[in-house]
């Protein structure tokens, strides 16, 4: 192993005014994963967060709700850990902005840039709500847009023309909050002189510690030159007042990033930290000559990176500490291609998604698409069904599903030798391979590689089927050397795997019986070693569950907006008409009718030469819901009574069988098809004939009767396969 390091990681901070959405938990996931990593590795890696406790929002709030500010954020500040933790996100500590260690090194800090000059005071003139006797931020201002006049514009921009302005050039501006009109009163502000930095800014964006996107996007800001950073705000506000100020409070974001300097130092002083040996001054000031012997990481989104990559470091170092390992910067959480939008009702919190599907789900998912770059990250629903099913539940459990039970039968001991050593050899050397990849967070190949070690596992699973080898008389001890190669297989994957899918992981070390899955014990292939018995560790992912995530979502969404008087009552909902119950015949005659209906508008369409006219275009969304598989005509059969059909036995991969109809009997005889392969559609719902239950539909080509041919794999193709 490397030598140990010590490491601090943060994310951004979330606001204490509302729940943690599925584009809050992407930043998180992706922290947690690589925290995970770090400790999994023997490093001394420590998480820490908080609650964004401070600011207008806040307080406007609290008033709305009839509460203190500071009941509001206790109450968001326990529904947000419990969200965390049941998406398995582990901070070592998870603390407030509004807590007296913020209000300490706030004040030091702030106290600190005045003292070597950097801060400046002078009036300027704001929109002040004359009813609620406060100054309006941009977005409590609206009004008519000053170029196009569109209505019910907010303060900064225009939703319809894209013009910007100043709220003071409004047309007719009224403020959210009370109504009233604002007038123009004078106040005098407080300013970081961010310009002090301008050329130890140029040099710390340029050091490696950026994203190079991010490195080029901050050139634009710099090149045209920093102006001051307005770090006040005035009476009433939630926040720390300004030492020295009566009435002046410190800006929400200059003690928002404070706040992960606070939530360490609260560990570093309760009783964990001190056992733990952490020390303050240790991660957050430069040695005699500059150095840092520990580490600090910072996960944000791209929308908050002026913030964290200009004012954040150019405040450390006018206070003497030390600047940020690296600012780690995201893009933003599509769904369906399109922006997280209420109005679509997929703007999804986390305690949705928890109330229908199991957060290994989203993790996985989020892993498998996430890199290191600034890219937006598209939540497909239907592609998270197919992808997760696919990797997690066929490729991956079904693994230690299919073998486990039978080493548990046979005594629950793995063979005493590994009759593969060099594939169990090959599967411990890529963890090299996986480890740098999670390092430089290129979670999307790691989880490729992974899977892609998966697919080989059940290959060879595949090859020696030791079910089939189990039924023969004598081959016992072959079974469990094969099985016991498999479980070993499974054991080094589930290894790579636990940052992403703890649960999983946990379930594993139960089944396994191991104290641990850290990357370096995976190098001792487990011989002779104990097993308990195999447990279903997750179940499939449906496609209704996330439409009634989504169902749920625009139902909150409604509710929310009849209460805040966005939207008006929903009517009563009528009583429903009593449906007309059917005969036995008549239910009968309209099915016959509805297949006779379906018939004719599938028959496919004829072009005057006779050819088919190309169906009408699809989306790849439809497509991608066809789940196309190699399967293995094991048994054919003439069905009595049928004139076109052939009933067919399928393999279809790890050990499971169909049985599927196939109206091809004109065209082959039952012998010509046995031990051939096929393609299956293996998700179609199974329909009951007259002949029994077909469960699937084996693909065919040509215009039919004799003249019909059944699609066929190259070899190399197994059974199961899925067909990209």
């Amino acid at each position: 192993m490397t030598d140990q390091r010590k490491i601090l990681v943060t994310s951004a901070l979330p606001y204490a005014n509302g729940s943690i959405h599925l584009g809050h938990l992407l930043e998180y996931i992706q922290t947690d994963i690589w925290v995970r990593f770090q400790k999994a590795r023997g490093h001394q890696c420590t998480y820490v967060c908080a609650d964004d406790a401070h600011g207008t929002a806040i307080m406007l709030r609290a008033e709305k709700e009839g509460l203190t500010p500071e009941q509001q954020i206790a109450n968001v500040k326990a529904e947000h850990e419990a969200d965390f933790a049941a998406f398995q996100v582990n901070f070592d500590n998870f603390h407030s902005t509004h807590s007296e260690e913020n209000r300490e090194l706030s004040e030091e800090i702030y106290k600190a840039c005045r003292d070597k000059g950097h801060i400046s005071v002078r009036k300027i003139k704001q929109l002040f709500d004359p009813v609620k006797e406060l100054f309006l931020a941009d977005r409590y201002v609206k009004g008519q847009c000053p170029k196009c006049h569109a209505e019910d514009q907010y303060g900064d921009n225009c939703e319809s023309c894209g013009a910007t302005y100043t709220p003071a050039e409004l047309i007719k501006p009224f403020s959210t909050i009370s109504g009233a009109t604002p007038v123009e009163k004078e106040s005098e502000h407080y300013f970081f002189k961010l310009p002090d930095f301008q050329e130890f800014l140029q040099d710390w964006t340029r050091s490696g510690t950026l994203q190079e996107e991010v490195a080029n996007k901050l050139a634009e800001w710099l090149e045209s030159g920093l102006k001051e950073w307005d770090i006040s705000r005035d009476a009433p506000y939630f926040g720390f007042e300004i030492p020295d100020a009566p009435g002046k409070y410190f800006y929400v974001w200059l003690d928002a990033p404070i706040g992960y300097m606070a939530s360490f130092k609260n560990l570093c002083e309760s009783e964990e930290g001190k056992a733990r040996g952490l020390d303050f001054d240790e991660y957050w000031k430069p040695g005699p000559n500059g150095e840092n012997k520990t580490e600090v990481y910072h996960f944000i989104g791209k929308d908050i990176i002026n913030f964290h990559a200009l004012f954040w470091p150019a405040m450390l170092t006018a206070a003497d500490y030390r600047t940020p390992t690296a600012v780690n910067a995201h893009g933003f959480v599509t769904v369906n291609g399109e922006k997280m939008s209420k109005s679509r009702g997929t703007f999804i919190k986390g305690r949705t998604f928890l109330n229908h599907l199991d957060p290994t789900y989203l993790r996985y998912y989020f892993a498998a698409k996430l890199s290191n770059k600034v890219d937006d990250f598209d939540l497909n629903l239907e592609d998270f069904v197919q992808r997760v099913n696919s990797d997690l539940v066929n490729k991956l459990v079904n693994i230690a599903s299919r073998t486990g039970n039978f080493v548990f039968k046979a005594g629950g001991k793995l063979s005493s030798t590994c009759v593969e050593q060099e594939m169990v050899q090959h599967f411990i050397d890529q963890g090299d391979v996986i480890a740098e990849m999670y390092e430089n967070r290129e979670f999307s190949k790691a989880m490729k590689e992974i899977m892609t070690l998966a697919d080989r596992a059940n290959e060879y699973i595949q090859e020696k089927a030791p079910w089939a080898m189990n039924k023969e008389e004598g081959r016992e001890q072959e079974v469990i050397e094969i099985c016991s190669v498999a479980l070993n297989l499974f054991r080094q994957l589930i290894t790579y795997l636990a940052p992403v899918l703890p649960d999983i992981a946990e379930k594993t070390q139960t089944f396994l019986n191991l104290d641990s899955l850290n990357w370096e014990a995976r190098t001792n292939i487990l011989l002779d070693h104990e097993i308990n018995k195999f447990k279903p560790m997750l179940g499939r992912a449906e496609l209704k569950h996330v439409e009634a995530i989504l169902e749920e979502t625009k139902d909150d969404l409604r509710k929310e907006a009849i209460l805040n008087g966005e939207a008006p009552a929903e009517e009563a909902t009528p009583e429903p008409v009593e449906e007309k119950k059917l005969s036995n015949k008549e239910r009968r005659k309209l099915e016959k009718e509805r297949r006779a209906a379906e018939q004719l508008a599938n028959a496919p369409k004829l072009r005057e030469d006779g050819n088919e006219v190309i169906a009408d275009e699809i989306q790849f969304e439809d497509f991608a819901k066809v789940d196309l598989r190699i399967a293995k005509i094991i048994k054919a059969d003439h069905v009595e009574g049928a004139d076109k059909l052939l009933q067919l036995t399928l393999d279809i991969g790890d050990g499971e069988t169909r049985n599927v109809f196939s109206g091809i009997k004109a065209a082959y005889q039952p012998e010509d098809l046995e031990g051939k392969l096929t393609i299956v559609v293996a998700n179609l719902a199974p329909r009951k004939m007259k002949f029994g239950m077909s469960e699937g539909m084996v693909l065919a080509a040509g215009p039919g009767g004799s003249d019909l041919w059944i699609l066929e794999p190259h070899d190399g193709a197994q059974p199961g396969m899925r067909v990209l």
